[in-house]
């Protein structure tokens, strides 16, 4: 083994994960953020999830991507955390198909078909087809479809060149000696779980796993233990992603890792409890690329398998280790903040504005949190998150009526123009901040009736439920946002999310009327149901008027109704934004066979 090849090793080293990182970017382009919003609205049942998570990780290649586009939207409140955990699960067999391509390389035999199958063989027809898609086309999915191909190319080439790079490692009695310490299970899990976080990536692992497999050094007894040590190290993506989350964001990454530390010891006990018992004649020798891609994907396999009956224990598990913060911490953050609205200030009424300002984006930020914790008590009721809605509730009371009595203080000042239209902008959207965490207190309510009176929902009335909250999260999120910023032309984007939830509430409310007459869903909880759509519909409308006011902001008139009369909405515009929310909130069918009998 020579400084050459070393210097070529790294080289088809660096080409490996270039390739993978374009391939991935790629992909992950191609899906245009489809792949979120399927996340989002397929993954209503555990093995609907399990198989999202292991499609979606096939697709772009990549078990890490997919947990960290899971945290992101669980901190978002598109997904709930209990429906992240089968989209994880999922996440870890996807992700061996990576091997079973890699192993193609592996292929032999003189047959014109196999010898296609060989990655030398196809791999320059797809860089070429990519190369022609890149500079021919106008059309970014094109494009992006060249650049995947090339990125796979570049992955199987950097793969052929690290393969070449270790033969002479094949003739070295002291690397395979170095291999023997492996088959110590605790130091080669130890060493694959470091290695793995260091690249951050278990395919690149598991791709430099096949390279050196080709030198005959390797054998099941220390593959497998770095094996499963490459699963644990690959959390260490997710765990990043969620640091400064939210709550639930920290709780899906600690699944993620707590999910493969588990399944990795219980495979570990297992295995070699038994191999200790009964010896696997198999420990002893050499693997192959496919060997690898294959102990990969039953390591996979059973850990799902063991733990996809627990998956409701591994949420109750990550709450007990991160459980909710004490609301103490927020009262000194409220006290602090609503010193801000110091009576000295309104001597420099520009000054004393700005100072309102603040608190008001503190206020629609703790009114956004306490919605969106409301909503998740529909689907996943606790005690403990119920009380910190009613605590955040109480804050947005209090920094109401502290800014009320500032901001008429604030009006006896002189103001210029630009600091009269900021205090306006305070002054209108106070109420319906406020009203908006009345009505959340509300939804959670009446989840805490749902709990107590343990009358469910019916499957088809919870699905329609959790499509309708994405779209309460989403138009939550915009306007606040768009009040935090100033932003006005985000701000337009509201009043075509509102008209979408007019149209989803009347539709829901209609269906639900239906499944009442046909006995699907319960007289006992009907109340319930269309109280949370109620206060649904009503956010959206706050949310509306929030919009209207900073519109006004840049139109220097104040007239709420006639501004709102104002809106085009038969702008091509408009229509556009209308047209994305519609297929974004696409309601499911109706249930058939409440369509026969109507």
């Amino acid at each position: 083994m020579t400084i050459f090849n070393i210097l070529e090793m790294l080289g088809g080293f660096c080409l490996f994960l270039f390739g993978m990182s374009i391939l991935n970017d790629s992909l992950t382009t191609i899906s245009g953020g489809k792949l979120e919003n399927i996340l989002g609205r397929l993954s209503s049942t555990k093995f609907r999830g399990l198989l999202l998570g292991i499609v979606t990780t096939a697709v772009i290649q990549s078990s890490s991507a997919t947990t960290v586009m899971v945290v992101a939207l669980v901190n978002s409140g598109v997904m709930k955390l209990m429906q992240a955990v089968p989209v994880i699960m999922g996440a870890n067999i996807g992700t061996t198909v990576t091997g079973w391509i890699l192993s193609l390389s592996g292929i032999s035999g003189d047959n014109f078909f196999v010898q296609m199958l060989k990655p030398s063989s196809f791999t320059p027809i797809l860089a070429l087809v990519g190369i022609v898609l890149i500079f021919s086309s106008k059309i970014d999915s094109k494009k992006a479809t060249g650049h995947a191909l090339l990125g796979f190319a570049v992955l199987m080439f950097g793969m052929q060149i690290m393969s070449g790079a270790v033969a002479p490692l094949q003739d070295m009695p002291e690397f395979k000696e170095m291999f023997k310490i492996f088959t110590n299970p605790f130091v080669g899990v130890i060493v694959g779980m470091l290695l793995t976080a260091l690249i951050q990536s278990s395919s690149a692992f598991t791709g430099i796993l096949q390279a050196l497999s080709t030198t005959g050094a390797i054998t099941f007894g220390s593959v497998i233990p770095l094996i499963m040590g490459q699963n644990i190290g690959t959390c260490i993506t997710a765990t990043l992603s969620s640091i400064g989350a939210g709550r639930n964001a920290k709780r899906a990454a600690f699944v993620h890792l707590s999910f493969n530390v588990i399944g990795t010891f219980c495979f570990m006990v297992a295995f070699y409890v038994i191999n200790y018992f009964w010896p696997f004649p198999f420990m002893g020798d050499v693997v192959n690329q496919v060997n690898i891609a294959l102990v990969h994907t039953i390591f996979n396999l059973f850990t799902t398998a063991l733990l996809f009956p627990f998956s409701n224990q591994l949420v109750k598990f990550s709450k007990f280790v991160l459980p909710r913060r004490e609301p103490k911490i927020r009262r000194d953050e409220i006290e602090q903040n609503l010193r801000l609205l110091d009576p000295r200030f309104l001597e420099r009424p520009g000054f004393a504005v700005e100072q309102a300002f603040r608190v008001v984006r503190t206020m629609m930020e703790t009114a956004t949190a306490s919605l969106k914790e409301a909503i998740e008590l529909i689907f996943d009721f606790e005690y403990e998150e119920y009380n910190h809605v009613e605590h955040l509730e109480n804050q947005v009371d209090q920094y109401e009526d502290s800014l009320m009595e500032y901001t008429m203080g604030i009006t006896a000042g002189s103001l210029n123009q630009a600091d009269n239209r900021k205090l306006t902008i305070v002054m209108h959207t106070l109420n319906d901040i406020e009203r908006i965490s009345d009505h959340a207190i509300n939804i959670a309510d009446q989840a805490k009736i749902k709990k107590e009176t343990e009358v469910p929902f019916s499957d088809e009335a919870m699905q329609e439920l959790e499509l309708y909250s994405r779209a309460i999260v989403d138009i939550i999120k915009i306007t606040r946002d768009a009040l935090l910023n100033l932003d006005t032309k985000l701000a337009e984007k509201i009043p075509p999310l509102e008209d979408r939830i007019d149209e989803i509430n009347k539709a829901l409310y209609d269906r639900h009327i239906e499944r009442l007459k046909h006995n699907i869903c319960n007289v006992e909880n009907s109340m319930t149901i269309v109280e949370i759509y109620t206060c649904f519909e009503r956010i959206a409308d706050h949310c509306n008027n929030i919009s209207i006011v900073l519109r006004q902001f840049s139109a220097l008139h104040f007239r709420t109704h006639d501004f709102d009369q104002s809106i085009d909405r038969s702008s091509p515009e408009y229509k556009k934004m209308l047209a994305e929310y519609t297929e974004k909130y696409d309601l499911p069918e109706m249930e058939q066979k409440i369509v026969e009998q109507c």
